[in-house]
């Protein structure tokens, strides 16, 4: 088992633009790359060139109980050791309202359910992150549709491994802009210190910030409005953090990744990775990003598909893409939530396909599918 699985909470000096490479693993690609990256815009180059490493496992993977089946997710995440997977599903529809299921659920690498809990705690389970002692944090983002129910979400939940609830932010079924209130939060994150930053509005005109708590829950600090200009946000949609510290927010709308320290100073812009739905950053500095949303409307040019490369430098080295044949007639499809466990395997939860899907590395010596 790897000893040191995720150290994701550090940052690096990352410059404003940089080209993109392959990394160096995948051989004589690289020289072709560079040849072709010179020529071509950076976009086309990294969908034509980088490869693919992994493999599908075929089907839905992850066991339910008899009778269950997947609904819409877009949150996954690994235990500190990632030897098991956490995930937040939507109650086998796209919303909990209405229903009795647990939506946290925890899995081993071969899919095996071992244990589930948050019945009629969470309404629209959007965002998961497990913390260096195993707690979950669920972002949950109040679905607004119908079925709906009144007087739950808006909240960030701490669940003990156990299914203990041992912090709430946030008031339950209340939505507001002030630093005691969310609107339809996306995702939550936890630092090394124990801060938790917090990526506030499921929706491009919505609130539109990052907030910032301490370790016991008191506001400290928040910054973000509506634009696209630095430091401005059209739906922060995802959250990591790199092996220095610095923030990672997938800016959804701007078609951007914005990087920031832990005090919200802005450090850079990243578009080589498309339309991100969903960030993870491994112990090593790899990052992965889940464009569930890319079409000739909303970022032509782009493929959807899990971005994967280097959160030290910029350089895109692979590409998972989508196998939906049709992306302008689909709103969502491929990943929007995506986590690595131990042995490198991908993770991908897809909120329109309605299930969990697996890529193993292709190289790897052992996968456990």
């Amino acid at each position: 088992m790897p000893a040191a699985f995720r150290r994701r909470m550090q940052s690096a000096t990352l410059p404003e633009s940089n080209p993109m490479s392959l990394d160096r693993r995948f051989g004589p690609a690289l020289t072709a790359f560079a040849a072709l990256a010179a020529v071509l815009p950076a976009a086309s180059a990294a969908q034509m060139i980088a490869p693919n490493p992994y493999a599908t496992v075929s089907g839905v993977w992850g066991q339910l109980p008899e009778g269950r089946t997947w609904g819409s997710l877009s949150a996954v995440y690994p235990a500190p050791d990632g030897m098991t997977m956490w995930v937040a599903e939507r109650c086998g529809q796209n919303t909990c309202a209405g229903s009795s299921l647990d939506p946290v659920m925890q899995f081993d690498l071969d899919g095996n359910l071992l244990t589930s809990f948050g019945a009629n705690e969470i309404l629209w389970p959007h965002g998961i992150f497990v913390d260096r002692e195993g707690n979950i944090w669920v972002a949950d983002a109040a679905y607004i549709g119908e079925p709906t129910a009144q007087g739950r979400g808006h909240t960030i939940k701490k669940f003990s491994p156990e299914g203990d609830i041992l912090m709430v932010l946030g008031e339950e079924g209340v939505a507001g802009t002030d630093e005691a209130h969310f609107d339809r939060p996306n995702d939550v994150l936890v630092a090394p210190d124990g801060s938790i930053f917090v990526a506030d509005g499921h929706n491009p005109t919505g609130n539109n910030r990052i907030m910032k708590f301490a370790p016991d829950g008191t506001f400290l600090m928040e910054w973000g409005r509506t634009g696209g200009d630095n430091g401005e946000f059209r739906e922060p949609h995802a959250l990591a953090m790199d092996s220095q510290g610095r923030l990672f927010v997938a800016d959804r709308y701007n078609n951007r990744i914005q990087i920031f320290d832990q005090e919200g100073n802005h450090l850079a812009n990243w578009t080589q990775f498309s339309r991100l739905s969903g960030l993870f950053i491994d112990e090593n500095d790899v990052l992965y990003a889940a464009d569930s949303e890319s079409n000739t409307r909303r970022n032509p040019g782009w493929r959807r598909g899990i971005y994967i490369g280097d959160a030290r430098t910029g350089w895109v080295t692979a590409f998972i893409p989508d196998p939906e044949p049709d992306p302008d007639n689909s709103g969502t499809s491929a990943a929007e939530g995506v986590a690595v466990d131990a042995y490198g395997n991908v993770y991908g939860a897809e909120v329109g396909p309605r299930m969990l899907r697996k890529y193993v590395r292709r190289e790897s010596g052992y996968s456990r599918r």
